[in-house]
């Protein structure tokens, strides 16, 4: 066998080791869930037995979700008292320690999370590429960002060691539960994180060795395992989630039915790991573009300043590219809560929690300006695009109106003295403009405006070359102009007829939506494919101001997150597991607005400053293994693409 048989023996081995990894803990837990969930059943029978040594006496209860019978597997649902016993004290609130170390936990698995994706895609359209420097130059890039997520993996780790202590210490009979129920879960969750690390080392490490040829091709698979255990972990944290708010599997008790698909697939989990895995998406890009707006700001040189340019307009674009259907994934999510139980969604949407849908509501509007705003500054960076610059306030203006309309609440918790002064519970004039009808138009208009940006950002310094240009460029024109007629149309058909049939007009505005970044993306790349550039594209050669805007985007989706993480718990109000098991600690109250966002504001602070620290080892790193030997091009500036 010759050295370069071994050199690829090793790779495959290591590959089918993942992948073995991969599987193993379904293997290990099909025993368990053929059982019914583990050693619960066979206690329960042995425990239903008579006292003569007769037949087990199988006792059966009815799901309270999917209504079907079956055995009872485990104990009932404790209940609990305000004491030391099921609630331990510490001369503060328990619950604020429990949201902290979450929250943390949750930022950095989503980091984690979404920086391996980005990995995978950013090396595959270097392999992918014909242009041999780009090829390098992407797959720098993307070892980039695997670098700076690496360190972000050791700190998920202990902060997920530090979440369970937490539980243990200040939720004993709570944690003893939910861990009961979700026994099998949680093995296969233990050994799926032993299975990521080991796939996420090695595909790290052994960047270098496989880097050409077939082994890249195993390395870039490796990325696709990495990825696939990654999302399978969130999928089963989400159902702890899920059964929280949605129980499923159990009966009016709280005890356990044998059925553990029915426990994991609730009916809130399928819309959770759909916004949730968006979410993430968006959140990581976001953070790898702040790092990259950090880098830039404190560059030294034009060439770094060029290289951090480039890093963060993809990372920015790939956030983006996920941010753009989270609402609708959000609007999901509502609707099924609403399908659940009705009066969860009022909560949420019309009642104890609405002025935080309000603020959630700011939070996108502010995602989706930065976003916008940035890519009108990107329009400077290339010569031709000045075309473009008369026309953005006009972008500027539809932006606005929709934010404005988003924003606009309709029924909201007032106090008596403020019923009085705005004269009922709607206000006279703007309340009119706080229905869903009119934010469902608000948010598409925002949704459609920014896709308008992108492509204008994509032929900024091109001219179409095809021989139906003249004619693509009106269609397209004429395709955004009837999607914002059609867009504001339904908003204000909206208003004349009955409410359950305008729930239904989201759809045609959401189509209305995706068409134009689908069909108009699509169209306009086959424009462009061998456009003639009216200019290069001067990496680095952009305002600070745009730079402050990622770090503003960045800033909003942590926020954000924070503040969805804390409606979607809040919304159980003095629920451990919705309507199952109560809360009956001290601190089973919906908090302030105001301490609300002070906790959340903290949780965000500690974050930046902390991934600031693993910031600050990456660039340690890079100093000493120097990039631009990587890069394979020294002595030049790196021009990081030649293309959008």
């Amino acid at each position: 066998m010759g050295p370069v048989t071994r050199n690829k023996l090793m790779p495959i081995m290591a590959l089918g080791a993942m992948v073995g990894l991969l599987l193993l803990p379904v293997l290990v837990s099909i025993p368990a869930l053929a059982s019914g969930g583990g050693e619960a059943p066979a206690a329960s029978a042995d425990a239903g037995k008579k006292e003569g040594g007769g037949e087990a006496k199988v006792e059966k209860g009815k799901d309270v979700y999917y209504k079907t019978e079956g055995i009872v597997s485990g104990p009932p649902a404790p209940k609990t008292t305000d004491g030391e016993r099921d609630y331990p004290r510490y001369n503060f609130e328990s619950r604020v320690l429990l949201w902290f170390a979450n929250q943390q936990h949750l930022y950095y698995g989503s980091f984690v999370l979404a920086v391996p994706i980005f990995c995978m895609i950013i090396e595959f359209m270097g392999v992918v590429s014909k242009d041999k420097a780009l090829a390098k130059r992407y797959d720098q890039l993307a070892y980039d960002f695997i670098k700076i997520s690496l360190t972000a993996y050791s700190l998920t780790a202990i902060l997920g060691g530090i979440l369970i202590f937490t539980f243990l210490t200040l939720y004993p009979a709570f944690f003893q539960y939910l861990s009961g129920i979700f026994r099998p879960v949680m093995h296969i969750y233990a050994l799926m994180f032993v299975a990521e690390s080991g796939t996420l080392y090695i595909y790290y490490y052994g960047w270098d060795k496989m880097k050409e040829g077939f082994l890249k091709w195993i390395h870039l698979s490796m990325s696709v395992v990495l990825n696939v255990i990654g999302t399978i972990l969130m999928f089963l944290a989400n159902s702890w989630i899920g059964f929280m708010m949605s129980p499923a599997g159990v009966d009016e008790q709280g005890r356990y039915l044998g059925n553990i698909w029915h426990v994991i697939h609730t009916a809130l989990w399928n819309p959770l790991n759909v916004h949730r895995i968006l979410g993430n998406m968006a959140f990581g890009g976001g953070v790898v573009a702040a790092y990259a707006a950090y880098r830039f700001l404190s560059a030294k040189t034009d060439e770094e300043r060029a290289h951090y340019d480039w890093m963060g307009y993809i990372a920015m674009a790939l956030g983006v590219s996920f941010l753009i259907p989270l609402p609708f994934a959000g609007y999901w999510l509502m609707r099924e809560v609403y399908a659940y139980r009705q009066q969860m969604g009022i909560t949420l949407m019309g009642g104890l929690l609405a002025w935080l849908f309000i603020i959630q509501a700011t939070m996108i509007g502010i995602l989706f300006l930065s976003t916008n705003y940035y890519l009108w500054q990107a329009l400077g960076r290339m010569r031709g695009a000045e075309k473009y610059q008369r026309y953005i306030k006009y972008l500027v203006f539809l932006v606005t109106c929709g934010f404005l309309v988003f924003i606009t609440p309709h029924t909201m918790v007032m106090t008596p003295a403020e019923l009085k002064a705005m004269g009922g519970q709607q206000h006279p004039v703007l309340g009119n403009y706080g229905v869903m009808s009119a934010k469902n138009g608000g948010i598409n208009v925002i949704i459609t405006t920014t896709v308008l940006s992108f492509v204008w950002y994509m032929r900024g310094n091109k001219v179409s070359t095809v021989s139906w240009s003249k004619f693509g460029n009106i269609f397209m024109g004429c395709f955004f102009f009837f999607a914002y007629v059609n867009i504001i149309w339904l908003a204000v058909y909206g208003y004349y007829i009955p409410a359950n049939v305008r729930v239904g007009l989201s759809v045609p505005q959401v189509a209305t939506t995706l068409s134009c970044l689908f069909f108009m993306f699509a169209l306009n790349s086959i424009m462009m494919k061998g456009a003639k550039q009216t200019g290069p594209i001067e990496w680095g050669k952009i305002s600070a101001r745009s730079q402050y805007a990622l770090i503003m985007l960045a800033t909003a989706f942590t926020w954000m997150m924070g503040l969805m993480g804390y409606i979607r718990s809040s919304v159980r109000l003095f629920w451990h597991v919705n309507e199952i098991m109560r809360d009956n600690s001290p601190w089973a109250y919906t908090h302030t607005v105001g301490f609300a966002a002070n906790m959340i504001s903290f949780n965000v602070l500690f974050f930046w400053i902390s991934i600031m620290f693993v910031f600050w080892l990456g660039a340690l790193a890079a100093k000493k293994v120097p990039v631009e030997a990587k890069a394979g091009a020294p002595g030049r500036a790196p021009e990081p693409a030649a293309s959008h």
